[in-house]
Order: structure tokens, then sequence, then C-alpha cells
């Protein structure tokens, strides 16, 4: 009788958090900060038709990096959750960090139980109706939600970026000066994005109910002018 092939736990849980590591550093990254009256989501992204940054309800946005189709997944089931919930009792009880916890019971499940974990990384961001204030939920691969109070930078080589970034954050900016910092942060001192390579969309009290709206490429033009 041959003895079973026997793999600590903790094992396991590191080889599994290095591939997901991988996984999402492969992909290209994403930066989510408040500025003043509002929320932005800037990426590098060369694909017009497969988004990074949705809409998931009136007043909340999705961002993910990795696996497109995983984190898509992840995007749909946030919308159906949210449309039920705003059918079933109120739009005012759909929240952003009632979301955030269910993708990361989701996550965690999966990381913990499942053969191969997801390679994504996902934002949640919403801006609160009464404060007005931006609120930015960073979920990892196995889980674990972190509560991002001024920025988040998700996928790629995140730590790099995050030190470009602080360095240039400060509190109350516009729109223009988020933009300009997060694409400079998203590039480095080495090389510069195109704007055609560029996905950004905010949310603004000034786009009404529904607060999401993505920037055209006029737009941005514009506003890196």
């Amino acid at each position: 009788m041959t003895m079973p092939f026997y793999v600590a736990p903790e094992q396991v849980m590191k080889d599994r958090a290095d591939y997901a590591r991988k996984g999402i550093a492969r992909g290209r990254a994403l930066i989510g900060t408040v500025y003043q009256g509002g929320v932005l989501l800037c990426a590098e992204n060369p694909s017009k038709s497969l988004h990074k940054i949705s809409e998931i309800y009136d007043r909340i946005a999705f961002a993910g990096v990795g696996k497109y189709n995983e984190f898509d997944q992840l995007r749909v089931a946030g919308v159906r959750h949210a449309d039920t919930k705003g059918y079933a009792y109120s739009r005012d009880d759909v929240d952003a960090r009632s979301l955030a916890n269910i993708y990361a019971q989701y996550l965690g499940q999966v990381f913990t139980h499942e053969m191969k974990p997801m390679e994504v990384e996902i934002l949640v961001a919403e801006l609160a109706p009464l404060t007005q204030v931006g609120e930015l939920y960073h979920i990892l691969y196995d889980g674990t939600v972190m509560d991002e109070s001024n920025f988040s930078v998700i996928g790629g080589d995140s730590e790099t970026i995050s030190e470009r970034f602080s360095a240039t954050f400060k509190k109350d900016w516009n729109l223009k000066e988020a933009l300009r910092a997060s694409v400079a942060a998203l590039a480095g001192p080495e090389r510069k994005i195109p704007v055609s390579e560029l996905e950004a969309a905010v949310l603004s009290e000034s786009n009404g109910r529904r607060a999401f709206s993505r920037l055209g490429q006029s737009q941005l033009d514009e506003l890196l002018a």
C-alpha cells in the first residue's frame, strides 16, 4: 500500500497566493482616487471593447485587473445582486461596502476550497449619497478587503506605481490634476501612454442620480493637454 502524497496546508496556500499574484502582475495597472467632487478610476487599457471599469449601480463603480473572464464574471454577479437588492428593498440600501463583503466572501471561498484561485484584484468605488465623499474598497484574490481612504492601485507593478502616485497625491485636488497624476504614475518616467490606450471613468455628483460616466477620448485630450 502506497502512502498518500502530503503537502502542508501552509505550503498549499502559499503556492496558490504566488500563482494568483503572478497572474495579476502580468496585467496592466489601474488607479482609483478621490478628487474634489467625485472618484476617478483610470487604467492603461489598449482594448476598446473589453472594459476594466464599469458601472454597477447608481453611485457604484467596479474595476478589475487580472484575467478578464474572471473579473467580468464578478462584475455581472455584482450587477445582478445590486439590481435584486434595490428592487426588493430600496435603491438606498445598495452600497459598496456590502457589495465588497460579498465579493470578499466569494473570492475567499474559491481561494480556500478550489484547486485554482481566481487571478483577479478588484476595486469597488462609491460616491456616498449624503456626504458626497468617495469610498474605495480593494479586494484581493484571497478575499482580503482593504478600505482605502484616498487612493488605491491594483494590478501590474502596484507597489512602484503606488509610490509614484503617493508622492504627488493632494487632498481636494480637481479632476484634471488627479487624471494627470494617475497617467504619470501609470506610465513612469521612461515612457508615455497614448491617450488611445487609456480608459477612465468618474463618479461625479454633477452626473445626476447615475453618477457614473466614462471619459471619452476628446475629454481625455482636453484634460491632459
